[in-house]
């Protein structure tokens, strides 16, 4: 190679380069941006997604930044106002509320608007977070702070990061996929004492039998996994659950960064 063709080489600026784009060197980048004609298949891209899904990480995170402690009720969208299993979600929100939490549904209807319901009863914050499906749910009238997402991932991130604990009634596969999500990121230790509530002993009953008798049989997972579980009938029962759990994790951080003042600053000793 002769010494000039090497002195060419070393000068080139490294990194990856597609070729030059010649389709029309008469305008420029900020004319190209501006004209609004010719086809719109490019916001059906997938660098033109990730734009949107980082929006809405923004818009989730702006949000729900001052969300004081939370709790997430979950289950289906299909119990009708005058079921057992609404009329026992729309007290059970209320019971969280007077315990100092918001609560946060998926923002449609069935449980997830019993949720919103006992939380505006007992005049505390009700938050919806909600998914754009094909059969449009919309999202309750008892949602006070509402989002509504696009894509599942995100609209998960926000449920866990702004949750402290979940709370399962009787549901289907969404309630399912929340739920297995959960005991996952526990089970990893992603995420750490956070309480998980099955409501409805006779409803889930099903559900623990198997990860006892198959799953732990089998050595899919550890028996002490399934303690990550509390089952209940009781909706008192519940929010002592979460309410203790909480009360323990608080006084592990006071152990360990001794006492806080305001903002997380440390307070006198």
């Amino acid at each position: 190679m002769s010494p000039d063709r090497d002195s060419d080489v070393s000068a080139r600026p490294r990194g990856v380069f597609g070729p030059r784009d010649r389709r029309d060197s008469t305008s420029t980048p900020e004319q190209r941006l501006l004209d609004h004609r010719g086809p719109g298949d490019w916001v059906h891209t997938d660098p033109w997604r990730v734009l949107r899904i980082h929006s809405e990480f923004i818009e989730g995170f702006g949000a729900l930044a001052e969300l004081p402690r939370a709790v997430s009720i979950f289950g289906s969208a299909r119990v009708g106002e005058t079921s057992d299993t609404y009329r026992d979600t729309r007290r059970l929100a209320g019971k969280f509320v007077d315990a100092g939490y918001a609560v946060i549904t998926g923002g449609g209807p069935g449980v997830m608007e019993a949720g919103n319901r006992g939380a505006v009863d007992a005049d505390g914050l009700s938050v919806g977070l909600g998914i754009e499906l094909p059969h449009e749910q919309g999202m309750n009238r008892w949602v006070e702070t509402g989002l509504n997402f696009r894509y599942f991932f995100t609209r998960k991130t926000m449920f866990v990061k702004y949750s402290q604990a979940f709370v399962c009634m009787p549901g289907g596969f969404g309630t399912l996929d929340e739920l297995s999500e959960a005991l996952t990121l526990v089970q990893t230790g992603k995420i750490t004492r956070f309480p998980i509530v099955l409501v409805g002993s006779a409803f889930w009953d099903g559900l623990v039998r198997w990860l006892r008798d198959t799953l732990v049989a089998e050595g899919m997972i550890d028996a002490a996994d399934v303690d990550l579980i509390h089952v209940t009938d009781s909706l008192d029962d519940a929010v002592r659950f979460v309410v203790e759990a909480h009360q323990e994790l608080d006084g592990d951080v006071q152990a360990v960064d001794g006492p806080t003042g305001p903002a997380g600053e440390v307070g006198p000793q």
